[in-house]
């Protein structure tokens, strides 16, 4: 059996009815840059967070809503996994050029890593915003979600 067809579909791309009208691209890129600086991904003018990781309701400026947003496990993982790399890959190189106490290696890297998780946490959480809102995921597609 051969099966033609007429359209190729792209990635991301779904099939739907031809008198659903055409949405605006988002840039990815973009959206997630804006979210790591913590300014709304549409706009770039509003703030996304009321707190250090309690996301508004809607943005200021232009009325974007983030109340379905999804960024819960993935921020602490990019956390976990950029520290961790920053942290294992420094401390080699100092026990390599200095011959350092354990409890000096202690003074020096556990308060690095809670700087370091602190410090990126919250924008790594604004750059997660900014993509589910750049690929239309959850309700930032302006229709009903699909998720379950």
């Amino acid at each position: 059996m051969k099966v033609e067809t007429t359209d190729t579909l792209r990635f991301g791309e779904t099939i739907g009815d031809a008198d659903e009208p055409a949405v605006e691209p988002r840039s990815v890129w973009q959206a997630m840059a804006r979210g790591f600086l913590c300014r709304c991904p549409n706009c770039n003018q509003g703030k996304i967070f009321a707190g250090y990781l309690t996301s508004v309701d809607a943005c200021a400026v232009c009325g974007e809503t983030f109340t379905h947003h999804r960024a819960d496990d993935l921020p602490p993982y990019l956390t976990v996994f950029i520290v961790g790399h920053i942290v294992v890959a420094l401390f080699m190189a100092a026990e390599e050029m200095v011959d350092l106490s354990m409890w000096a290696h202690l003074a020096i890297w556990v308060p690095t890593t809670l700087v370091l998780s602190l410090v990126l946490l919250r924008p790594l959480k604004g750059a997660t915003i900014g993509l589910q809102w750049a690929i239309r995921m959850g309700g930032f597609g302006g229709s009903e979600s699909r998720d379950p």
